[in-house]
């Protein structure tokens, strides 16, 4: 039972000052565009997780080396044209979604067959949507038969601009075809459906030559051929995503205040704020700053005795598809019935999400309505448990098991948690804060 974690109480009230784990998706795109850079780029607060230490080994094996180490990372760039391609190269995206899907943009000139694998998770989830338009670019993208890992990838001297059309929301995808598009003579115009844009923001900041025009519902994005690309020195930002479980911690906890520092607030990503404002959660946002393009600040959560049902806007799901796990949590303690629909990128996760969250809530009590793409939660205020509760056969999805400490430590109940190393393919640090947290003054 080495690796599960028992609960058996209640987290006692805190008031506590915190600084969580880099951004994941900050941390995958910084090597990646480090390691095209010329010269050294160097980052504090990176997020050592598996999923950035596989970006790590996957420029390793394309000739970039790098230097790993908890105060400050070093990568030594070649230039757009660095990357050195030998015969017979795998390369293993582990758990990582964005790092399997961004760097396959990247790869599109590669002269050697390249064959990219992932973990068991990762190699259930579809890479035909990115492949198509990879294809269309010049590349030969060869998938197996369920569109999934392990895939094959050979690359063209003679790639052509494409026009391409994202209507999933899918920052992934959109980013694979921006890389694509700097490999590429001729102008790449994308239109994509609104997602997160830490990679046009970056871009931006390098002087990179792309343009970003706003919509109300799309944004337009033309990208030319790289030529150089300046090193990145970069203090990166805490995650929203990980800095997402302390903040349901504190707002289901009773008589209980938490800052987190120095959280990228970037408004792609900030609609886990807005939901749990709508629902009654006191959130404050303090010392808001511009940082490289991305706005960070101090987020301030205290105890919410209120909490309110919420009918969610779809329109917020994109800027919180990696939060509605924990968002549920609120839900379940919610006077009334809270609906959640056009899910359906939350089952395209590394385990289907939708029908998880349902599972923790029907084992806690909380009766629940799931359909495809949609789920309804009946809300109990007053729900107190006192069962045992065992989570298990999750696909070792990480998220899966933070939220399920959260739940275990502000609803009550003796829980028994399964798969505690999944935290390392994200955020390593997670339980040593949940410990931070419960200690006393």
């Amino acid at each position: 039972m080495t690796n599960s974690i028992e609960i058996k109480k209640k987290i006692n009230k805190f008031n506590k000052k915190i600084r969580v784990s880099g951004d994941k998706s900050l941390s995958i795109r910084w090597v990646l565009f480090s390691s095209l850079a010329n010269g050294e780029s160097k980052a504090k607060n990176l997020l050592l997780s598996e999923d950035v230490l596989a970006a790590f080994n996957a420029i390793r094996k394309l000739g970039i080396k790098s230097k790993i180490n908890t105060k400050e990372c070093v990568i030594y760039g070649k230039g757009i044209d660095g990357y050195k391609y030998n015969n017979k190269l795998t390369l293993d995206a582990k758990n990582s979604g964005t790092l399997g899907r961004l760097i396959l943009g990247l790869l599109i000139n590669t002269p050697k067959l390249i064959k990219l694998i992932g973990d068991k998770s990762l190699s259930k989830r579809d890479f035909k949507r990115i492949a198509d338009p990879l294809n269309k670019f010049g590349a030969k993208i060869k998938l197996n038969k369920q569109n999934n890992l392990p895939l094959t990838i050979l690359g063209s001297q003679n790639l052509k601009p494409i026009r391409y059309i994202e209507n999933r929301g899918s920052a992934q995808c959109k980013s694979s075809v921006i890389f694509a598009g700097m490999r590429t003579n001729g102008t790449t115009i994308i239109k994509a459906k609104k997602s997160r844009n830490h990679t046009e923001l970056l871009s931006k900041h390098l002087s990179l030559p792309i343009k970003i025009k706003s919509k109300k519902n799309y944004d337009l994005i033309k990208i030319q051929k790289v030529k150089k690309i300046h090193n990145l020195n970069y203090d990166i930002p805490s995650d929203i995503s990980s800095a997402a479980f302390f903040i349901v911690l504190t707002a289901l906890s009773k008589n209980s205040k938490l800052t987190i520092t120095n959280v990228n607030i970037n408004p792609t990503r900030t609609g886990i704020i807005t939901i749990l404002k709508k629902m009654g959660v006191k959130i404050n946002i303090k010392n808001k700053r511009v940082y490289k393009g991305e706005i960070i600040a101090n987020i301030q959560v205290i105890s919410s005795n209120n909490i309110k049902a919420i009918n969610c806007p779809p329109s917020l799901n994109s800027g919180a598809i990696d939060e509605f796990l924990i968002i549920f949590l609120v839900a379940a303690k919610a006077k009334g019935i809270s609906y959640f629909k056009n899910l359906e990128e939350l089952n395209q996760k590394e385990s289907p999400r939708l029908a998880w969250g349902a599972k923790i809530l029907n084992k806690m009590g909380i009766k629940t309505i799931v359909k495809k793409n949609s789920i309804k939660i009946y809300g109990n205020p007053n729900l107190k448990i006192n069962k045992k509760i065992i989570i298990k056969d999750f696909l070792k999805d990480h998220r899966v098991f933070m939220s399920s400490v959260i739940a275990a430590l502000t609803f009550g109940g003796s829980w028994t948690i399964h798969d505690k190393d999944s935290i390392k393919t994200s955020f390593p640090r997670f339980l040593n804060i949940i410990n931070k947290i419960k200690k006393n003054d």
